[in-house]
């Protein structure tokens, strides 16, 4: 049975948990209330979690909420420095759980004749969201302006890390150069006003022309960033760095971390099968000269995109992204962890990634998803 706790925060330390068994007694599930990091929390490959139910309230950072699940799993916490191996969890462990980094065959499509959609994970997986960490640059937490996010420095700080893969954004230029992005736009201040431009409808040159420069001496557009609820902040870390892209990450980082190489859409867009199939084109032709041997998957929240992805290309595993009805879209294959194991199933996807409270909601899906065949990685916060 394979069950994967991923914890990811912007700073140096890591917890984590992970799942023991206790057969011959009931015992509780314990989760940790107050996280010291907290802000991505991920399940992997957690097929046989089942019906969790809140039961205490906590009453100070170091209680604990209790559920109950089938097979009478408990929950553990631990540092990542305490535990050499993911596989191994002592059962004195007071806070157990770590991961060793994946060797490039321990991710691959199982060999199937009657099915491509096999894909496994050779042991324990922990992601880095855009590298050590993303940036939130209206908390009070400094952990969230630490390092600039989706950047070499920020994924060369996460592979110092007990991590196996790296999460970030690609989105393609005007003159069709991947870059690592997570928003639509970019914004700078030009005399007084702020000025919002698309990425994609940006030269490569542009985009760089943006923050920190590469050339000593050299200063670049200044940045700021607009939250969901329209509040706008200077983008401004401890340890800023370059926009990069995806060729320099390929080269630039320790080979042996894997990429979760999410595939950026704007939802406001209809886009065009052939406007799709161009995009993924460019993006695959700079994975096929530069990641070797490297272990790649491909995400996304574009169900046209994650499908024609698929039908692209057999060598790299693909993920279809959910919130599973958190958001309400247009394109009802976004709306719920069912539609998503049917667009996987029906278009030979290896996996979801799912906001983790859907996976709450609808804890049912997780059978439906391991009878599927197909892998589940979670990310969001509990609270």
């Amino acid at each position: 049975m394979e069950y994967s706790i991923q914890s990811l925060e912007p700073s140096l330390a890591a917890l984590r948990i992970c799942f023991s068994y206790s057969e011959p007694t009931k015992k509780k599930c314990f989760f940790p209330h107050e996280w010291p990091f907290k802000n991505h929390l991920h399940i992997l490959h957690a097929t046989h979690l089942k019906h969790p139910c809140l039961r205490n309230k906590p009453q100070n950072p170091f209680c604990v909420r209790s559920f109950t699940l089938e097979r009478r799993m408990a929950l553990k916490a631990v540092h990542v420095s305490d535990v050499p191996n993911l596989d191994q969890v002592q059962e004195n462990a007071a806070l157990p759980l770590f991961s060793s980094r994946l060797i490039p065959q321990c991710v691959n499509i199982e060999e199937s004749d009657d099915t491509e959609r096999g894909f496994k994970f050779g042991r324990f997986v922990v992601m880095g969201h855009r590298g050590s960490g993303m940036n939130m640059l209206q908390s009070c937490d400094r952990r969230m302006k630490s390092i600039k996010e989706n950047s070499i420095l920020s994924f060369n700080s996460a592979s110092k890390l007990p991590l196996d893969f790296i999460e970030f954004d690609v989105q393609v230029t005007k003159d069709d150069c991947p870059v690592i992005f997570h928003d639509n736009f970019i914004l700078t201040e030009h005399k007084g006003e702020l000025i919002e431009k698309r990425v994609t409808d940006l030269t490569l040159d542009e985009f760089r022309s943006y923050g920190p420069q590469n050339e000593v001496g050299s200063e670049g557009k200044s940045l700021f960033r607009k939250t969901k609820d329209g509040r706008i902040f200077e983008w401004k870390v401890e340890e800023d760095a370059p926009f990069c892209t995806l060729q320099e990450v390929f080269q630039k980082v320790d080979d042996t971390m894997g990429f979760n190489v999410e595939l950026k859409f704007d939802d406001s867009i209809i886009y065009k099968e052939e406007e799709l199939k161009h995009i993924l084109q460019v993006i695959l032709q700079v994975a096929f000269e530069h990641a070797k041997e490297r272990p790649v998957i491909f995400s996304s929240f574009q169900p046209d995109a994650a499908l024609l992805m698929r039908k692209l290309q057999s060598t790299y595993p693909v993920f279809f992204l959910t919130n599973g009805g958190s958001e309400i879209y247009t394109d009802v294959r976004r709306n719920s962890l069912d539609e998503a194991v049917k667009i996987c199933t029906e278009g030979g996807l290896q996996g979801i990634v799912s906001e983790v409270k859907a996976v709450f909601r609808n804890p049912g899906a997780v059978t439906r998803i391991k009878e599927a065949r197909l892998s589940l990685i979670t990310y969001g916060q509990l609270k």
